[in-house]
């Protein structure tokens, strides 16, 4: 029971619910819409990235590509990749935590399968 005497009323309390789960299937599908991109090497490598963290390009520079040093090539694709997840992890803090706080904090919720960390 609430202070004063009241009881919630159901009704109201399912209607916010339903509301906040609509809020969150937009913001799920924004963030699935949304493309971000991550840079290495000087912009020489370009990820691009939807805002739920799935790889969509890269673009690689032929002036990178030196077939004697591949694994200078590699690790500017990895780290082309986590710069653009880092930019994906920022949108979504963005877009869902507003609405994962107002849930009730960042207790590990699973946001529908995207695996948002901290949600």
């Amino acid at each position: 029971m609430q202070p004063g005497g009241q009881q919630p009323n159901m009704q109201e309390i399912m209607k916010q619910a339903q509301e906040m789960q609509q809020q969150l299937m937009t913001a799920q599908q924004e963030l699935a819409e949304t493309e971000v991109t991550g840079t290495a090497g000087g912009g020489m490598v370009t990820a691009t990235v939807t805002g739920s963290g799935e790889l969509q390009s890269m673009n690689i520079d032929p002036k990178v590509v030196d077939p004697s040093d591949t694994e200078t090539l590699s690790d500017m694709v990895v780290a082309a990749v986590r710069d653009a997840n880092r930019a994906a992890q920022e949108l979504q803090s963005e877009k869902m935590g507003p609405l994962t706080n107002a849930l009730g904090g960042q207790g590990g919720m699973d946001m529908g399968g995207l695996g948002l960390p901290g949600m």
